[in-house]
Protein backbone atom coordinates (compact mmCIF):
# COMPACT_ATOMS: atom_id res chain seq x y z
CA UNK A 1 0.00 0.00 0.00
CA UNK A 2 1.27 3.47 -0.96
CA UNK A 3 0.37 6.61 0.96
CA UNK A 4 0.81 10.29 0.15
CA UNK A 5 1.29 12.49 3.22
CA UNK A 6 1.00 16.25 3.46
CA UNK A 7 1.62 18.12 6.71
CA UNK A 8 1.20 21.90 6.79
CA UNK A 9 2.03 23.90 9.91
CA UNK A 10 1.56 27.64 10.35
CA UNK A 11 2.63 29.91 13.19
CA UNK A 12 1.23 33.46 13.23
CA UNK A 13 2.39 36.25 15.52
CA UNK A 14 0.62 39.50 16.53
CA UNK A 15 3.70 41.44 15.51
CA UNK A 16 6.89 40.49 13.65
CA UNK A 17 9.30 38.23 15.50
CA UNK A 18 12.92 37.37 14.75
CA UNK A 19 15.46 34.64 15.34
CA UNK A 20 13.04 31.79 14.81
CA UNK A 21 14.85 28.46 15.31
CA UNK A 22 13.06 25.20 14.52
CA UNK A 23 13.61 21.43 14.51
CA UNK A 24 11.28 19.14 12.56
CA UNK A 25 10.55 15.47 13.24
CA UNK A 26 8.49 14.82 10.10
CA UNK A 27 10.44 12.45 7.87
CA UNK A 28 8.98 8.92 7.90
CA UNK A 29 11.46 6.20 8.73
CA UNK A 30 12.56 3.67 6.13
CA UNK A 31 12.94 0.30 7.81
CA UNK A 32 11.19 -3.00 8.21
CA UNK A 33 7.94 -3.06 6.26
CA UNK A 34 7.98 0.71 5.73
CA UNK A 35 9.83 2.37 2.86
CA UNK A 36 10.17 6.10 2.25
CA UNK A 37 10.01 6.81 -1.49
CA UNK A 38 10.00 10.61 -1.55
CA UNK A 39 10.27 13.45 0.96
CA UNK A 40 10.40 17.25 0.74
CA UNK A 41 10.09 20.18 3.14
CA UNK A 42 9.66 23.84 2.32
CA UNK A 43 9.34 26.90 4.55
CA UNK A 44 7.95 30.40 4.18
CA UNK A 45 9.92 32.60 4.74
CA UNK A 46 12.42 30.50 2.85
CA UNK A 47 15.24 29.03 4.91
CA UNK A 48 18.11 26.64 4.34
CA UNK A 49 17.40 23.26 5.90
CA UNK A 50 20.01 21.09 7.59
CA UNK A 51 19.65 17.45 8.56
CA UNK A 52 21.10 15.11 11.15
CA UNK A 53 20.26 11.70 12.61
CA UNK A 54 19.80 11.58 16.38
CA UNK A 55 20.93 8.78 18.70
CA UNK A 56 17.60 6.98 18.26
CA UNK A 57 17.86 6.86 14.47
CA UNK A 58 15.35 9.64 13.82
CA UNK A 59 15.97 12.06 10.95
CA UNK A 60 15.82 15.65 12.20
CA UNK A 61 15.59 18.72 9.95
CA UNK A 62 16.44 22.12 11.39
CA UNK A 63 16.59 25.70 10.19
CA UNK A 64 16.57 29.29 11.39
CA UNK A 65 14.92 32.47 10.12
CA UNK A 66 16.83 35.53 11.26
CA UNK A 67 14.85 38.27 9.53
CA UNK A 68 11.64 39.70 10.98
CA UNK A 69 8.50 37.73 10.08
CA UNK A 70 4.88 37.73 11.27
CA UNK A 71 4.15 34.23 9.97
CA UNK A 72 6.10 30.99 9.63
CA UNK A 73 4.78 28.21 7.42
CA UNK A 74 6.25 24.71 7.10
CA UNK A 75 5.01 22.30 4.44
CA UNK A 76 6.02 18.62 4.21
CA UNK A 77 5.22 16.10 1.48
CA UNK A 78 6.13 12.42 1.63
CA UNK A 79 5.39 9.21 -0.25
CA UNK A 80 5.58 5.97 1.72
CA UNK A 81 5.16 2.30 0.86
CA UNK A 82 3.73 0.13 3.63
CA UNK A 83 3.76 -3.67 3.77
CA UNK A 84 1.30 -5.80 5.70
CA UNK A 85 2.35 -6.50 9.29
CA UNK A 86 2.95 -10.14 10.25
CA UNK A 87 0.24 -11.67 12.42
CA UNK A 88 1.18 -11.92 16.08
CA UNK A 89 0.55 -14.99 18.22
CA UNK A 90 -2.25 -14.80 20.75
CA UNK A 91 0.18 -15.26 23.63
CA UNK A 92 3.76 -16.03 24.60
CA UNK A 93 4.95 -18.64 27.06
CA UNK A 94 4.71 -17.61 30.69
CA UNK A 95 8.48 -17.91 31.14
CA UNK A 96 8.96 -15.07 28.60
CA UNK A 97 9.07 -12.75 31.61
CA UNK A 98 12.50 -14.19 32.41
CA UNK A 99 13.80 -12.86 29.08
CA UNK A 100 12.71 -9.35 30.09
CA UNK A 101 14.98 -9.24 33.12
CA UNK A 102 17.27 -6.18 32.86
CA UNK A 103 20.40 -8.29 32.52
CA UNK A 104 18.88 -10.04 29.47
CA UNK A 105 18.22 -6.80 27.56
CA UNK A 106 20.53 -4.92 25.21
CA UNK A 107 21.26 -1.21 25.69
CA UNK A 108 18.37 0.05 23.53
CA UNK A 109 15.80 -2.18 25.23
CA UNK A 110 17.17 -1.39 28.68
CA UNK A 111 16.94 2.36 28.02
CA UNK A 112 13.22 2.00 27.27
CA UNK A 113 12.64 0.26 30.57
CA UNK A 114 13.47 3.32 32.65
CA UNK A 115 11.28 6.24 33.63
CA UNK A 116 11.46 9.27 31.33
CA UNK A 117 9.93 12.75 31.23
CA UNK A 118 6.17 12.63 30.71
CA UNK A 119 5.95 8.83 30.94
CA UNK A 120 6.98 8.38 34.56
CA UNK A 121 5.38 5.62 36.66
CA UNK A 122 3.58 7.23 39.60
CA UNK A 123 0.95 6.51 42.22
CA UNK A 124 -1.77 7.04 39.66
CA UNK A 125 -0.26 4.38 37.38
CA UNK A 126 -0.10 1.87 40.21
CA UNK A 127 -3.74 2.58 41.04
CA UNK A 128 -4.72 2.24 37.36
CA UNK A 129 -3.00 -1.15 37.03
CA UNK A 130 -4.62 -2.35 40.25
CA UNK A 131 -8.07 -1.07 39.23
CA UNK A 132 -7.92 -3.04 35.98
CA UNK A 133 -6.25 -6.12 37.53
CA UNK A 134 -3.25 -5.84 35.19
CA UNK A 135 -0.40 -7.90 36.64
CA UNK A 136 2.40 -10.21 35.52
CA UNK A 137 0.26 -13.28 36.20
CA UNK A 138 -0.18 -13.98 32.48
CA UNK A 139 2.45 -13.81 29.71
CA UNK A 140 3.94 -10.45 28.56
CA UNK A 141 1.98 -10.22 25.29
CA UNK A 142 -1.38 -10.92 26.93
CA UNK A 143 -0.53 -8.41 29.66
CA UNK A 144 0.44 -5.79 27.05
CA UNK A 145 -2.86 -6.17 25.19
CA UNK A 146 -4.81 -5.95 28.44
CA UNK A 147 -2.99 -2.73 29.31
CA UNK A 148 -3.65 -1.13 25.90
CA UNK A 149 -7.33 -2.04 25.94
CA UNK A 150 -7.69 -0.72 29.50
CA UNK A 151 -6.18 2.62 28.47
CA UNK A 152 -8.57 2.85 25.52
CA UNK A 153 -11.63 1.99 27.59
CA UNK A 154 -10.62 3.99 30.66
CA UNK A 155 -9.97 7.40 29.05
CA UNK A 156 -12.20 9.70 27.03
CA UNK A 157 -10.78 11.25 23.86
CA UNK A 158 -10.91 15.02 24.37
CA UNK A 159 -8.77 17.47 22.40
CA UNK A 160 -9.48 20.28 24.87
CA UNK A 161 -8.55 18.43 28.08
CA UNK A 162 -4.74 18.55 27.91
CA UNK A 163 -1.88 20.40 26.30
CA UNK A 164 1.59 19.48 25.13
CA UNK A 165 3.10 19.16 28.61
CA UNK A 166 0.21 18.04 30.85
CA UNK A 167 1.68 15.85 33.64
CA UNK A 168 0.77 12.17 33.68
CA UNK A 169 -0.80 12.43 37.14
CA UNK A 170 -3.22 15.07 35.82
CA UNK A 171 -4.18 12.87 32.83
CA UNK A 172 -4.83 9.96 35.20
CA UNK A 173 -6.93 12.21 37.41
CA UNK A 174 -9.19 13.65 34.70
CA UNK A 175 -9.18 10.45 32.58
CA UNK A 176 -9.27 12.47 29.37
CA UNK A 177 -6.79 13.41 26.69
CA UNK A 178 -5.45 12.67 23.22
CA UNK A 179 -3.21 10.01 21.70
CA UNK A 180 -0.11 11.61 23.19
CA UNK A 181 -1.58 11.18 26.69
CA UNK A 182 -2.81 7.64 26.05
CA UNK A 183 0.64 6.66 24.81
CA UNK A 184 2.30 8.08 27.92
CA UNK A 185 -0.10 6.24 30.21
CA UNK A 186 0.55 2.96 28.44
CA UNK A 187 4.33 3.45 28.35
CA UNK A 188 4.44 4.22 32.07
CA UNK A 189 2.24 1.21 32.82
CA UNK A 190 4.35 -1.12 30.67
CA UNK A 191 7.59 0.04 32.28
CA UNK A 192 6.08 -0.37 35.73
CA UNK A 193 5.41 -4.01 34.76
CA UNK A 194 8.96 -4.52 33.51
CA UNK A 195 8.20 -4.28 29.77
CA UNK A 196 10.45 -1.99 27.70
CA UNK A 197 8.21 0.51 25.89
CA UNK A 198 8.84 3.48 23.63
CA UNK A 199 6.85 6.36 22.16
CA UNK A 200 6.17 6.40 18.41
CA UNK A 201 5.18 9.56 16.54
CA UNK A 202 3.78 9.44 13.03
CA UNK A 203 0.68 9.46 10.88
CA UNK A 204 -2.41 7.29 10.64
CA UNK A 205 -4.44 6.67 7.52
CA UNK A 206 -7.84 7.25 9.07
CA UNK A 207 -10.81 5.02 8.25
CA UNK A 208 -14.07 6.29 9.69
CA UNK A 209 -15.63 2.84 9.96
CA UNK A 210 -12.74 1.68 12.18
CA UNK A 211 -11.21 4.73 13.90
CA UNK A 212 -13.19 7.00 16.17
CA UNK A 213 -9.94 8.55 17.39
CA UNK A 214 -8.01 10.70 16.52
CA UNK A 215 -9.31 13.31 14.11
CA UNK A 216 -8.23 12.49 10.54
CA UNK A 217 -6.40 15.81 10.13
CA UNK A 218 -3.84 15.41 12.91
CA UNK A 219 -0.58 13.64 13.61
CA UNK A 220 -0.74 10.48 15.68
CA UNK A 221 1.23 8.56 18.29
CA UNK A 222 1.23 5.02 19.63
CA UNK A 223 3.48 2.64 21.55
CA UNK A 224 6.05 0.00 20.71
CA UNK A 225 6.92 -2.61 23.31
CA UNK A 226 9.69 -5.18 23.27
CA UNK A 227 8.47 -8.78 23.31
CA UNK A 228 10.90 -11.73 23.61
CA UNK A 229 11.13 -13.58 20.31
CA UNK A 230 9.09 -10.92 18.48
CA UNK A 231 11.14 -7.75 18.88
CA UNK A 232 9.46 -4.35 18.97
CA UNK A 233 5.73 -4.55 18.26
CA UNK A 234 3.41 -1.58 17.77
CA UNK A 235 0.17 -1.21 19.65
CA UNK A 236 -2.26 1.71 19.47
CA UNK A 237 -4.18 2.30 22.73
CA UNK A 238 -6.03 5.26 21.22
CA UNK A 239 -7.77 3.01 18.68
CA UNK A 240 -7.57 -0.30 20.58
CA UNK A 241 -5.61 -2.05 17.85
CA UNK A 242 -2.20 -3.35 16.94
CA UNK A 243 -0.19 -1.00 14.72
CA UNK A 244 -0.56 -2.06 11.10
CA UNK A 245 0.08 -0.88 7.57
CA UNK A 246 -1.98 2.29 8.21
CA UNK A 247 0.42 3.40 10.97
CA UNK A 248 3.27 5.37 9.36
CA UNK A 249 6.24 5.71 11.72
CA UNK A 250 8.20 8.97 11.85
CA UNK A 251 10.11 8.94 15.13
CA UNK A 252 10.71 6.76 18.17
CA UNK A 253 11.69 8.04 21.58
CA UNK A 254 11.41 7.68 25.31
CA UNK A 255 8.40 10.01 25.36
CA UNK A 256 6.83 12.81 23.32
CA UNK A 257 9.63 15.24 24.15
CA UNK A 258 12.07 13.17 22.08
CA UNK A 259 10.07 13.38 18.84
CA UNK A 260 7.59 16.31 18.64
CA UNK A 261 6.55 17.21 15.06
CA UNK A 262 8.01 20.69 15.60
CA UNK A 263 10.28 22.03 18.30
CA UNK A 264 11.72 25.50 18.40
CA UNK A 265 12.03 28.94 19.90
CA UNK A 266 11.62 32.47 18.69
CA UNK A 267 12.60 35.92 19.89
CA UNK A 268 9.62 38.19 20.27
CA UNK A 269 6.26 38.52 22.04
CA UNK A 270 4.91 35.55 23.91
CA UNK A 271 1.66 35.19 22.00
CA UNK A 272 1.18 33.22 18.79
CA UNK A 273 -1.38 31.20 16.87
CA UNK A 274 -0.65 27.65 15.76
CA UNK A 275 -2.63 26.03 12.94
CA UNK A 276 -2.01 22.81 11.07
CA UNK A 277 -3.43 20.50 8.43
CA UNK A 278 -2.53 16.83 7.89
CA UNK A 279 -3.57 14.67 4.97
CA UNK A 280 -2.82 10.94 4.64
CA UNK A 281 -4.31 9.34 1.55
CA UNK A 282 -3.73 6.25 -0.59
CA UNK A 283 -1.36 7.30 -3.36
CA UNK A 284 -3.99 6.87 -6.04
CA UNK A 285 -6.43 9.21 -4.24
CA UNK A 286 -6.33 13.01 -4.49
CA UNK A 287 -4.85 14.92 -1.57
CA UNK A 288 -7.32 17.18 0.14
CA UNK A 289 -7.06 20.96 -0.40
CA UNK A 290 -4.26 22.68 1.46
CA UNK A 291 -6.41 25.42 2.89
CA UNK A 292 -8.00 23.29 5.62
CA UNK A 293 -5.92 24.54 8.52
CA UNK A 294 -7.01 23.57 12.00
CA UNK A 295 -6.28 26.25 14.61
CA UNK A 296 -4.67 24.48 17.54
CA UNK A 297 -3.77 27.49 19.66
CA UNK A 298 -5.44 30.87 19.20
CA UNK A 299 -3.46 34.06 19.27
CA UNK A 300 -3.69 35.79 22.63
CA UNK A 301 -4.31 39.49 22.24
CA UNK A 302 -3.58 40.40 25.83
CA UNK A 303 -2.24 43.95 26.15
CA UNK A 304 1.50 44.37 26.33
CA UNK A 305 3.11 47.21 28.21
CA UNK A 306 5.57 49.61 26.66
CA UNK A 307 8.36 48.07 28.72
CA UNK A 308 7.51 44.60 27.43
CA UNK A 309 7.48 45.83 23.83
CA UNK A 310 11.04 46.92 24.25
CA UNK A 311 12.22 43.55 25.52
CA UNK A 312 12.93 40.31 23.64
CA UNK A 313 11.52 37.01 24.83
CA UNK A 314 12.59 33.55 23.72
CA UNK A 315 9.50 31.37 23.52
CA UNK A 316 8.88 27.72 22.82
CA UNK A 317 6.61 26.60 20.01
CA UNK A 318 5.45 23.00 19.75
CA UNK A 319 2.38 21.18 18.53
CA UNK A 320 0.61 18.46 20.48
CA UNK A 321 0.05 15.08 18.88
CA UNK A 322 -3.59 14.02 18.75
Amino acid sequence: MYYAIRHLTRFRYPEPIRESLMELFMQPRSEGGQRLNAFAVSTQPRAQLFTYEDHLGNTVHHFNVLKDHAELQIEMHASVEMAEIATLPEALSSDAWDLLRPEMLNAEEYDMLHTQGLAVPCEGISAFLSEHAITRDSDPLTTLRALAWAVHDGFAYDTDATDVDTPLEEVLKIKRGVCQDFSHVMIAGARALGIPARYVSGYLYHRNEIDDRPAPDATHSWVEAFMPGLGWIGIDPTNKTLAGHRHIRVGVGRDYADVPPTRGTFKGRHYSELAYAVSVQPAEAPIRPAAMLKVARKMDHAPVSADERGEAFYQQQQQQQQ
